[in-house]
């Protein structure tokens, strides 16, 4: 099995290359499928969405807008429980499908401050995807709309996840080695 070392930590493949796309083209087409005909927004959630919603979006079969948001509940491999709003939102949500793209749900925290944010706007709706969701962690009270993998509760890297700022560049997700 391959293994990574980012920073002080050893990591082990987890999730190859090849799954990753399969689930990707999936999310994708399932998109495609229920928001096609919307004025979509599509709101990536940074820095660890990066990857995941450049793929996201050239596999859609429609075109869509695209804006970033930041926010952060993470120091080290746990979360803080605090969450911090580092960039805002310029883009009008007035009577439009947002759709809010992470790399991963755990707690849910994050993901319920920033919908809570968004009802300010007075979207016409609010859809949420994820390509990686711990739901035995998972304390939200939102529904999850489109889920690429449902994982245990390890702590991950790569494919835009990261430890710590770094591990962000491997095309494969690998998890913390026990």
């Amino acid at each position: 099995m391959k293994t990574i070392s980012v920073k002080d930590k050893d990591f082990e493949l987890y999730i190859s290359e090849q799954e990753i796309n399969q689930i990707v083209c999936q999310l994708a087409k399932n998109i495609s499928e229920d928001l096609k005909e919307e004025n979509l927004l599509i709101l990536a959630v940074l820095n660890g969405s990066f990857i995941f919603v450049a793929d996201l979006v050239r596999n859609l079969e429609f075109d869509a807008e695209i804006s970033f948001v930041k926010i952060s509940s993470y120091n080290g491999v746990s979360s803080t429980g605090t969450v911090k709003q580092l960039i805002g939102l310029n883009e009008s949500l007035e009577n439009r499908t947002v759709l809010v793209v992470e790399d991963i749900i755990d707690s849910g925290l994050s993901m319920g401050m920033l919908l809570e944010e968004l009802k300010k706007y007075n979207p016409k709706d609010v859809k949420v995807c994820t390509f990686l969701f711990k739901p035995n962690m998972f304390k939200g009270s939102y529904e999850v709309h489109y889920v690429g993998k449902s994982i245990s509760d390890e702590f991950i890297v790569g494919y835009g996840l990261d430890y710590d700022g770094m591990g962000r560049k491997y095309g494969e997700i690998y998890q913390l080695k026990q």
